[in-house]
């Protein structure tokens, strides 16, 4: 008896621990299908196979539930880019190329591509939602890129440009991209091949970016 109630805890505590990923993975179908204000936490509790009392007791509300989407999808991603962008000294090309062909590769997780579509929907009628994001992922990320182009400048690296504004121009066309195929339904030929849009993409960014050899200042001697 001892025996088989030690082999049955750590099973059932297995399970509890997933319980928050499967009521997440339920209504992230569910916002996609029908919409935020459509679902009721009972559709996804039935989705889940669980209780609307253990939704619940992990998600308080289905504001939570958004909000929880967006943590276990996105800032593991913001958190990677920061590691990346922290403090880093020397070309600012290199450590840009990784950073956005690691976010093309995360991407690629139907779970995560399913954040940018929910969020351009329901930002506008969950502000606490853009609020979240902005706090816990622009307000941290943004900093990190301007100081990032701004010692890509000092070091001539990168030609004069406001550090502010090259952000946009740095993750403009990949949002675009995502909300023209996900909102508008305008899909290029054989989907969208985020790697092969960053490759593309990062040929034109660095083209106009690039300091040209004569205004490098900066030199590891």
């Amino acid at each position: 008896m001892n025996k088989t109630v030690a082999e049955r805890g750590p099973k059932f505590r297995r399970r509890a621990e997933a319980r928050p990923d499967e009521v997440l993975d339920a209504a992230l179908e569910l916002f996609i299908d029908k919409g935020f204000a459509a679902t009721r936490v009972e559709d996804i509790a039935r989705r889940a196979g669980l209780s609307k009392g253990t939704v619940y007791l992990y998600f308080p509300s289905k504001e939570a539930l958004l909000e929880g989407l967006v943590r276990r999808a996105i800032l593991p991603i913001a958190d990677s880019a920061l590691t990346a962008l922290h403090d880093y000294e020397g070309d600012p090309r290199i450590v840009l190329n990784m950073v956005l062909t690691m976010l093309a590769g995360r991407i690629s997780d139907p779970k995560v591509m399913a954040m940018p579509k929910l969020i351009f929907r329901e930002a506008m009628g969950f502000p606490g939602l853009a609020e979240m994001y902005r706090r816990e992922v622009l307000d941290r990320v943004i900093p990190a890129v301007e100081g990032l182009i701004r010692r890509g400048i000092e070091q001539g690296y990168l030609r004069p440009v406001d550090p502010s504004l090259t952000i946009r121009s740095i993750i403009g066309p990949l949002m675009l991209h995502v909300a023209m195929a996900e909102l508008f339904g305008i899909m290029p030929e054989g989907g969208l091949h985020m790697d092969k849009l960053v490759e593309n993409h990062l040929s034109i960014l660095f083209d106009g970016l690039s300091a040209p050899p004569s205004a490098k200042q900066w030199s590891s001697s």
